[in-house]
C-alpha cells in the first residue's frame, strides 16, 4: 500500500531588499503560492504569482480556489497513467483539459507547473522537455540575452552605469511624459542604435494622450510601447496603431488564449508579453507564442515582478523552447532575494546579462530551509479538508 500522497501550500511573502515600482503598483514584497505535490516518493514544485490588476486573482483567491479541486483524482490519475502518457496529455491540454478543471489563470499555473515538474523528474526531463514547442526553432541556443528593466526607482544614469551589458532595455512609464522622453533620450545616447528600447506604460494612458505620447516617443528613438491603454482597449489600439506607427506589445490585455484571439483580430498590436502565471501555465503560454507566430506577431517572455521560484524556471525554460522570442525577461531574484526559498537560486550572469538552461531534472528548483516559515497549509489524501500548519513568521502586511 503506497504512502498517501500529500499537498504543501505556502505563501511566500519576502521582504525584497530593493522595491520596484511602475505606473500601475509599487512592490516591496513577493506575493507568490508554491505548491508542493509528493506522489508515491515523487515530488513537483509550482508556482503562481497573482496580481490583482493583471488577472484579478489574489493569493487569497487561488487559495480559496484550491480547496475545491479534487486533489485526490488528481494523485490517482499521477499513479495510474504511465508517467510520458500523462506528459504528452498535459502538453496538449494543459492541466485544466487534462483534469477536467475550471478556474483562474494563476489556479491553473499552480497546479500545472507542480505536475509538470513532477513528471519531468519522473522522466528524467529538463524544463525546454515539459513544455509545447508546436512551430519552434529546432536548434536551440545554449545561453539567451536578457532585457534589462528601468523602473521608477532607479535613475537613468545609475542604471546606464550599473545595469550593462544591454541587449534590450524596457523603461517603465512615469506619470511624467516629459521625463520619460529625457531617459529614452539619454538611453539612445549611450547605447546608440542597435540596443531596442521598449517604453511599459502599464495602462496609464488615456486614448486621447497616447497619441502624442507615443509620436514623442517615436521621435526620442523608443522602438515598442508596452500596454499604453486600459486593458482591453481594443478599437482604441488599433486606431493608436495605425496613428503613430509605432510598434505596440500588449501584456494585461492578453491573459488568455481568446483575448490573445481577439487582440489579432482587432489589429491591436504587433507582439505579445508572454507570462507563464499570466497566461495560466507553460501550456496556455505556448499556445498564445504559437498564436502569435501565426499572425506575424513578435513575442517576449515576460515575468511578474517578486517570482521566488519555479515561475522564474518555468519561463526560462519556455524561452529556451522558443528561441525566437524577441527578447527574455529573467527578472531579478537574485537582487531582490538575498535568501531564496529555492536551492539552486535562478541565475543570471551578470557579467554578460545571459541565461542558461536550468538544470534538471524537472524545472530544477527544491525547496530550502528559507520556505518552511511559509508553510501555510497542508492536505493529505484521503482527508477532503486542508489542514492549516503552524503561522510562520512575523512577515510584512505591504502588498503591491
Amino acid at each position: 500500500m503506497p504512502d498517501a500522497a500529500e499537498a504543501v501550500l505556502y505563501r511566500v511573502e519576502m521582504p525584497m531588499a530593493v522595491s520596484f515600482d511602475h505606473p500601475a503598483k509599487r512592490r516591496s514584497t513577493s506575493d507568490s503560492l508554491l505548491l508542493r505535490l509528493d506522489v508515491d516518493g515523487a515530488s513537483g514544485l509550482g508556482e503562481c504569482a497573482p496580481r490583482a490588476y493583471v488577472t484579478g486573482e489574489t493569493t487569497e483567491t487561488v487559495t480559496g480556489a484550491l480547496r475545491h479541486v479534487p486533489l485526490d483524482e488528481i494523485f490517482a490519475r499521477v499513479r495510474s497513467t504511465e508517467p510520458a502518457a500523462l506528459l504528452a496529455r498535459l502538453r496538449h491540454d494543459g492541466v485544466a483539459g487534462t483534469f477536467g478543471l475550471r478556474g483562474g489563470g494563476n489556479l491553473l499555473c499552480l497546479l500545472e507547473t507542480a505536475l509538470l515538474d513532477l513528471l519531468g523528474r519522473r522522466l528524467g526531463l529538463g524544463g525546454a522537455e515539459l513544455v509545447p514547442t508546436e512551430g519552434a526553432p529546432a536548434a536551440r541556443r545554449p545561453a539567451l540575452p536578457v532585457s534589462q528593466v528601468l523602473d521608477l526607482s532607479l535613475d537613468v544614469e545609475e542604471f546606464l552605469d550599473t545595469r550593462g551589458p544591454f541587449h534590450f532595455v524596457k523603461v517603465k512609464a512615469a506619470d511624467d511624459i516629459a521625463r520619460d522622453l529625457r531617459t529614452v533620450t539619454a538611453i539612445r545616447a549611450r547605447l546608440g542604435d542597435t540596443v531596442p528600447v521598449m517604453v511599459d506604460a502599464n495602462m496609464s494612458w488615456t486614448p486621447d494622450e497616447a497619441h502624442g505620447h507615443l509620436a514623442a516617443l517615436c521621435d526620442a528613438g523608443a522602438d515598442l510601447v508596452e500596454e499604453p491603454l486600459a486593458k482591453g482597449s481594443w478599437a482604441d489600439l488599433a486606431r493608436l496603431r495605425a496613428r503613430t506607427g509605432l510598434r505596440i506589445l500588449l501584456d494585461e490585455s492578453v491573459c488568455t488564449l481568446d483575448d490573445a484571439r481577439t487582440a489579432v483580430e482587432s489589429g491591436a498590436c504587433d507582439a505579445f508579453n508572454v507570462r507563464v502565471a499570466k497566461n495560466g501555465g507553460p501550456v496556455t503560454a505556448a499556445q498564445v507564442i504559437e498564436l502569435a507566430r501565426r499572425a506575424g506577431l513578435g513575442f517576449q517572455i515576460g515575468v511578474q515582478v517578486a517570482e521566488v521560484g519555479p515561475l522564474i524556471n518555468a519561463g526560462r525554460a519556455l524561452a529556451f523552447a522558443h528561441g525566437d522570442a524577441f527578447t527574455v525577461e529573467a527578472g531579478q531574484s537574485d537582487r531582490f532575494f538575498p535568501e531564496p526559498v529555492v536551492s539552486p537560486p535562478p541565475a543570471v550572469c551578470r557579467t554578460t546579462n545571459t541565461i542558461t538552461p536550468a538544470p534538471g531534472p524537472g524545472f530544477g528548483l527544491d525547496l530550502n530551509e528559507h520556505a518552511e516559515p511559509w508553510a501555510v497549509l497542508r492536505r493529505t489524501e484521503g482527508d477532503t479538508s486542508w489542514r492549516p500548519l503552524p503561522a510562520p513568521a512575523p512577515r510584512t502586511k505591504e502588498h503591491a
